[in-house]
């Protein structure tokens, strides 16, 4: 039923709406990374040589893995809401299913997310005249997968700490970390040995920068790599969603949704 998605969506607004503090991190770390990281690539970029555009490699990189980031915690910290709030058996009470649930909390990120990738589009064009959207579809594309990847994990995220508890959720937010170096995110992939080559090939972002490398030196898009990252995509969600419906339902049998609280960690 969208319209108790919708109801998750309207708790969300409304917590931002009675607390600043929830609105501000939507824009304020987008605007450090890219400002940060914007005259790092404008330094390099006067270097000179045969150096590829650094602005556009490596900016347009922070800009997208950003973007995922902001994905992935649209969708957890709309969960953890309700952690720490301990609001599950009022929700759960009413007549909305764990599949209108997770729609709530996907549909909140994407109106989170969108905030903040419209701040970092603009300060990249202001401030340093990059855009991403002078790439036109394939620049769509790579953001969509991003986007597809970016809720597959935070939907197991959430799920990750439905079943561990409050305590673990120190867990979720080293992960876009974590996964930076195998994602190959500021560089080609072949730099990377052997056995994190095949981690990075069941990883959808690690096609995404591959094809934004290959676009900025003029090779055009790589209609496989990009096929390849948003099947992966997809079928990641598939598996997010029945990992969070497996967790929910043992969560129902077990009573745990009735006793959730700070010190639930097994």
């Amino acid at each position: 039923n969208p319209r108790r998605s919708a109801a998750i969506v309207l708790r969300q607004l409304a917590l931002m709406r009675s607390s600043p503090t929830r609105v501000v991190p939507l824009v304020a770390w987008v605007a450090i990374d890219i400002v940060l990281w914007g005259f790092i690539t404008r330094y390099l970029g006067s270097l000179g040589g045969q150096a590829p555009d650094f602005t556009l490699t490596l900016l347009g990189a922070v800009l997208l893995w950003d973007f995922f980031g902001r994905i992935m915690q649209g969708v957890t910290t709309a969960f953890f809401e309700d952690v720490w709030s301990r609001n599950f058996l009022n929700l759960f009470a009413s007549p909305i299913g764990v599949g209108e649930y997770v729609a709530g909390l996907v549909a909140t990120s994407v109106l989170t997310s969108l905030v903040s990738l419209v701040v970092m589009l603009l300060l990249a064009r202001l401030a340093f005249g990059l855009s991403l959207l002078a790439f036109g579809l394939p620049a769509a594309a790579f953001l969509g997968v991003l986007f597809l990847f970016g809720i597959a994990l935070g939907i197991f995220a959430s799920a990750v700490v439905l079943r561990l508890g409050p305590a673990s959720e120190w867990l979720v937010w080293p992960i876009p970390a974590l996964l930076s170096p195998f994602a190959a995110v500021f560089y080609p992939l072949h730099v990377l040995p052997g056995w994190m080559q095949a981690v990075a090939h069941l990883l959808p972002p690690a096609y995404v920068f591959e094809g934004l490398r290959a676009l900025a030196a003029g090779q055009g898009v790589n209609g496989t790599g990009l096929l390849a990252g948003t099947l992966l995509a997809l079928l990641q969600i598939a598996l997010a969603l029945g990992f969070f419906t497996h967790v929910f339902r043992g969560a129902l049998r077990s009573g745990l949704l009735a006793r959730y609280s700070a010190e639930s960690v097994a």
